[in-house]
């Protein structure tokens, strides 16, 4: 490590906010994404305890796709950057499967076809949105200095949760100006497909404008201000050998992630079968309140991102890091709980608002944890393979989910009630995470 070390300078607030404007329009894909998956294959067909089957494709293109980006874009240099081009990229896909995914029932296919179709639809989208997810993160780490980052992934965090609100309410925004929330058996609504098209339309804007505004350092500049000895394209990247230096918070903060991620995954399949259960008393996914119990999820998901928003200004108050992360931890594990004994749609925005306290956490402290432990070297493929603790634990989920729904009696409120635990489990084990700044990764 070069002890000469360059100080990256303070960026205006116009700078940081340009360098993560994009993340908005990514976000609202991810949120439409993650409200109606299970209410788009239900409706196409899809057995509840087979739910959970369809959640694997998402996490699996993330396992695969993000350390590639990471290794990738660390040696790239042209004329557009190093993280731009595959966030621009990644994001032209997600528009033209954001048109296509929600059709996956109007094409007149064989309800076996129909499924097959919006899987292949679904692993694209995901693909490209975590093409595009990846790189603001890595831009912040590239361009923004120590005393700044904080002020960096909090606008992130601001513009994450905005655009999950927008696409969340979206169905439900469409319902009520009167666009058809109803349709023919395995057709998705008018209202969830008018949803992707316009998130489409708000994304690849998003991402246009942080493109044009967004310049980012040259690689022998790079190196100055990150203390590298050699270029960045000549940086070797075995990804065995970067985990086995990776610094420990990199490893106990995983073990965390686990049970997290887990939860989350069971909330985002088994939410809309259960509030359709527990409030609307039907289980029929053909009827009209399977589908208003489908918008009301968005809504509530909307609660939850309001929740965060709010709670992630609260974070940065306590002097103790870990005694925070725990602490969102439980409070969301006692909202996924109460969500199952809640049977009045307005009296579940308390359980989502406590849940959006854990969101808000998962969001900023294992991603601040670990980028303090590193140094500037292989930043882009050490995020990139730090996504495996986000993506293995849904994998995981995913495919044990039929499993764990017949263990718990076949009812999908049930595995609320799982992911509750699951989110404790991973309060608990908080305590064992070690803090380090800048390890070395290069021996």
């Amino acid at each position: 490590m070069n002890n000469h070390l360059k100080k990256k300078p303070d960026l205006s607030f116009a700078t940081l906010w340009n360098i993560s404007f994009g993340f908005f329009g990514v976000q609202i894909a991810y949120a439409l994404q993650s409200a109606n998956i299970s209410r788009i294959f239900a409706t196409l067909g899809a057995d509840p305890h087979s739910l959970s089957y369809f959640w694997i494709l998402p996490p699996l293109m993330g396992i695969l796709v993000q350390p590639v980006v990471g290794t990738l874009s660390d040696k790239t240099w042209c004329r557009f950057g190093r993280r731009i081009p595959y966030l621009f990229v990644g994001a032209l896909v997600a528009v033209l499967v954001m048109c296509l995914l929600p059709n996956a029932g109007s094409f007149g296919m064989a309800v076996s076809t129909a499924m097959t179709f919006g899987l292949i639809s679904l692993m694209f989208l995901d693909t490209s949105i975590n093409m595009a997810m990846q790189p603001f993160k890595m831009l912040v780490g590239d361009m923004v200095n120590e005393k700044q980052k904080a002020l960096a992934y909090s606008i992130q965090s601001f513009l994450c949760n905005a655009g999950s609100l927008v696409g969340y309410v979206f169905p439900f925004l469409f319902t009520f100006l009167g666009i058809s929330n109803e349709a023919a058996k395995g057709v998705i609504p008018d209202s969830v497909i008018y949803s992707f098209y316009i998130g489409a339309a708000i994304l690849i804007l998003c991402v246009i404008y942080t493109s044009a505004k967004v310049k980012e350092m040259p690689p022998k500049e790079y190196a100055e201000y990150h203390g590298l000895q050699q270029p960045l394209e000549e940086e070797k990247a075995n990804w065995f050998e970067l985990l086995r230096k990776a610094p420990t918070a990199f490893w106990t903060v995983g073990i965390v992630q686990f049970f997290c991620w887990a939860a989350f995954l069971y909330m985002w399949t088994y939410t809309n079968g259960t509030i359709a259960d527990t409030v609307w008393h039907t289980t029929d996914v053909k009827s009209a309140g399977y589908q208003e119990a489908g918008n009301w999820v968005g809504i509530l998901f909307a609660v939850q991102a309001i929740g965060s928003v709010v709670w992630a200004t609260i974070l940065p108050r306590f002097s103790n890091r870990k005694m925070a992360y725990g602490l969102s931890l439980v409070l969301g594990g006692i909202g996924f709980i109460l969500v199952p004994m809640m049977t009045d749609q307005y009296s579940l925005f308390i359980p989502y608002l406590l849940i959006g306290c854990a969101w808000a956490a998962m969001l900023a402290m294992p991603f601040t944890i670990v980028t303090n432990a590193l140094n500037g070297s292989h930043m882009g493929t050490y995020l990139g393979l730090f996504n495996g603790t986000i993506c293995i634990p849904q994998i995981i989920a995913s495919a044990l989910g039929g499993v764990v729904l017949s263990l718990v009696g076949s009812t999908q409120s049930n595995m609320m009630i799982v992911a509750g635990v699951l989110l404790l489990i991973g309060a608990a084990f908080v305590g064992i995470i070690k803090e380090t700044i800048g390890e070395p990764q290069n021996s």
